[in-house]
């Protein structure tokens, strides 16, 4: 019998963020967003914002992600908690690859901000980016990792080619994944940048944000299958833990 049923640890994870994106709508975003509003100026109370988050994060992400779990289970990826997994593989590797992945995005965005067309990302001020950095790892994880990854798998390869292809299919279902988390992020780009279409984005820039992002997605995805859930969100929230909050302390 498993320690730790994946239900109840889904259930946490969605307490967890819940309270994490509430919390986010009373911290500041600097440049990493935009101009924040005084209290005078703003039409909504704070509370109200963090409760409408709050409320969002639990009945969106709670059924996508509930979906994605039965769904990897039908698959046979290793479950949150599986026996078969020890707390090593659960934990630490996923820590470690999420540093030097981490250490990748800070090498590629130094190259790509000499031609990308507007240097160097920004980063949320601390401790806002420690916060995002625990939103990313467990709410990305769940709409790009466990609903995306779990469910494309499930109809392409289980019930399309019944059960045929598998593993092809998971890296062709992966590596989009990656690409389409990378995408997910250009509405925020836009919005720092202050671009207003998509036409004009710099082609290195989507470039920088496809393969950057995509490795992260196509490690977690990989680990996802391999150790379970907990080891995709451990490797997001370390990588962008020196992405985010050591390189933007520096």
């Amino acid at each position: 019998m498993e320690k730790y049923s994946d239900n109840k640890i889904f259930v946490w994870l969605i307490v967890i963020l819940a309270a994490l994106a509430a919390i986010a709508s009373y911290l500041p975003m600097g440049s990493y967003g935009p101009q924040q509003l005084t209290p005078e100026q703003m039409a909504v109370p704070k509370w109200q914002i963090a409760l409408a988050n709050a409320g969002t994060v639990l009945v969106f992400y709670s059924l996508l992600g509930w979906i994605g779990l039965k769904l990897s289970h039908k698959l046979g990826f290793a479950k949150m908690w599986d026996e078969k997994v020890t707390n090593k593989q659960r934990f630490l590797i996923p820590a470690l690859i999420g540093a030097a992945a981490g250490i990748f995005v800070i090498i590629g965005d130094f190259i790509f901000a000499r031609f990308n067309g507007i240097g160097h990302f920004p980063h949320p001020p601390f401790p806002t980016s420690l916060v995002a950095s625990a939103t990313a790892g467990i709410g990305e994880e769940i709409l790009f990792r466990l609903f995306f990854v779990s469910f494309w798998m499930w109809l392409v390869s289980f019930v399309i080619f019944r059960k045929k292809f598998q593993n092809q299919i998971f890296w062709i279902v992966a590596i989009i994944s990656g690409a389409a988390f990378g995408i997910a992020h250009l509405p925020a780009l836009m919005v720092m940048t202050e671009l207003s279409s998509a036409a004009q984005v710099p082609v290195a820039l989507w470039a920088e944000l496809i393969l950057l992002n995509g490795v992260v997605g196509v490690l977690a995805a990989y680990y996802f299958r391999k150790y379970g859930f907990l080891a995709a969100v451990g490797i997001h929230f370390w990588c962008d833990v020196i992405w985010h909050v050591i390189r933007g302390l520096i």
